[in-house]
C-alpha cells in the first residue's frame, strides 16, 4: 500500500510488531475489524476471519470472554489463516494469560481493572517474553471513578488521561510494546482526545468512533472522526465499527483512507456525478448496482479508477482521469476510456459491461 503523501506530515511514533505487521512508524496504515461470532464456536469464527481476510482485512480482534475461549486461537493458528488475531478481554488477567499461551499476537486489555499491580506484572512479564504488544482501549464508557470525577464527563482530557494512566502501569514493568485507543461515540471528543495523546506520547494510536452506529451514519461519524485526524497526520491502525456485517468496516475504511490521500492506490475508486436535469439515464440505480456488482465479481480491490457519469456534455472531460468510465444518454451510455469515446452501449447492459471491461484491463495490466 502506497502512504507517501501520508508520510510526509505524519507523526512520529514507536513501531511495535503484531504477527507480521507492524504499526507505527512509517508502517502502512493497517485496517481492523472484530468477529461477532460465538468465539466457542471455532468453524463460524475462523469462517468470518477469512471472509474480513479476503477483502483485505490486515488485523482482527475476537473476543475471549474466558480461558476456555482461548483454545479457540489455537484452532485459528492452525487453519491457514494469515493475519494477526488480537484477544480482546475485560478484566480477568487468567484469560489474557491463557490468549498468550495459545499464541495470540496482540492482547486488548486495561491493566487497570485486571486486579492489581501483581496481576499487571504477570501480564506484562507474559506478553514480553512471548513477543506479543499490548493494546489499551479505553472509551467513554469505561473511564475511572476518580478521573471521572475530576472531569465530570467523558471529556477528550479524561479520555487521553485514563489512556496514560493504563499505559504507566505497564512501563511500570518495563513493557513498552503498547498501542492506544481511544474511541468514543462522541466524533469530536474522539478527535480532541486522540490531538492530546499524539502530543503526549509516542506510542502508536489505534483510531476510530465506537458505537458509531448502522452503515449510513456510522460510515459518516467514522469518515469525519478518523478522517480529521489521519489529514492531520494522527493515526497509525483504524477501524471503522458498524452495526453492520464486519466485511462492510472494511470496505468502509479503505474508503475513508483512499479519501485521505492515506492510501494513493489501493482498490477500485469510483467517481459519479450528483446528477441534474441533463441525466437521462438511472445512474444513481447503475453506482448502487456497479459496487455491488464489483465487489460480487471480486475486481472492488483492483486497482481502478471507474467513472459514471450523468451525460455525454461533460462525463469523459470531466473524468478523463479515470481508466474508464460511462456517460449517460437516453437509455444508453458512452463507453470510454482514458477521456476517449470507445461505443455506445445500452443502458441495461452497463453493468456487465463495466465489469467485463474491468477484468480484462486489470487481467492484461493496462
Amino acid at each position: 500500500m502506497k502512504q507517501d503523501a501520508y508520510n510526509h506530515n505524519r507523526r512520529i511514533s514507536r513501531k511495535v510488531l503484531v504477527g507480521g505487521i507492524y504499526i507505527g512508524g512509517d508502517s502502512p496504515v493497517s485496517v481492523q475489524s472484530m468477529t461477532n461470532t460465538d468465539t466457542k464456536d471455532s468453524v463460524a469464527t475462523i469462517g468470518q476471519i477469512k471472509s474480513l481476510e479476503a477483502v483485505g482485512c490486515d488485523i482482527v480482534r475476537i473476543t475471549v470472554p474466558d480461558v476456555e475461549s482461548a483454545d479457540t486461537i489455537k484452532k485459528i493458528k492452525a487453519s491457514g489463516v494469515k493475519i494477526p488475531i488480537v484477544a480482546d478481554i475485560h478484566f480477568d488477567y487468567k484469560v489474557a494469560l491463557a490468549a498468550i499461551s495459545a499464541g495470540v499476537d496482540k492482547v486488548r486489555i486495561n491493566p487497570g481493572n485486571i486486579g492489581g499491580d501483581e496481576k499487571v506484572r504477570e501480564v506484562a512479564l507474559a506478553a514480553s517474553a512471548a513477543g506479543v504488544p499490548i493494546r489499551i482501549g479505553v472509551n467513554g464508557g469505561s473511564l475511572e471513578k476518580e478521573i471521572l470525577g475530576k472531569y465530570g464527563s467523558p471529556t477528550a482530557e479524561a479520555l487521553a488521561e485514563s489512556a496514560l494512566y493504563h499505559a504507566e502501569l505497564l512501563r511500570k514493568h518495563a513493557f513498552e510494546d503498547i498501542v492506544i485507543s481511544i474511541k468514543s461515540s462522541s466524533v469530536k471528543e474522539m478527535i480532541g482526545a486522540n490531538r492530546i495523546l499524539a502530543k503526549d506520547t509516542e506510542y502508536p494510536l489505534h483510531i476510530g468512533v465506537t458505537e458509531a452506529g448502522r452503515k449510513g451514519d456510522g460510515t459518516l461519524k467514522s469518515a469525519i472522526g478518523i478522517g480529521s485526524l489521519l489529514c492531520d497526520g494522527i493515526g497509525d491502525t483504524v477501524r471503522v465499527s458498524l452495526t453492520a456485517d464486519p466485511v462492510e468496516e472494511i470496505y468502509a475504511a479503505k474508503d475513508i483512507l483512499k479519501a485521505c490521500g492515506v492510501l494513493e492506490k489501493s482498490g477500485m475508486t469510483v467517481v459519479s456525478c450528483p446528477t441534474c436535469g441533463r441525466t437521462k439515464i438511472d445512474l444513481i440505480g447503475l453506482a448502487e448496482k456497479f459496487e455491488i456488482a464489483a465487489k460480487e465479481a471480486g475486481i472492488y480491490d483492483k486497482t481502478i479508477k471507474v467513472a459514471i457519469m450523468g451525460c455525454a456534455v461533460n462525463g469523459p472531460g470531466e473524468a478523463k482521469e479515470a481508466d474508464i468510465g460511462i456517460a449517460g444518454g437516453s437509455g444508453e451510455a458512452l463507453l470510454f476510456k482514458h477521456g476517449e469515446i470507445i461505443r455506445k452501449i445500452k443502458e441495461d447492459a452497463v453493468i456487465d459491461t463495466l465489469i467485463g471491461e474491468i477484468k480484462e484491463m486489470t487481467a492484461d495490466g493496462e
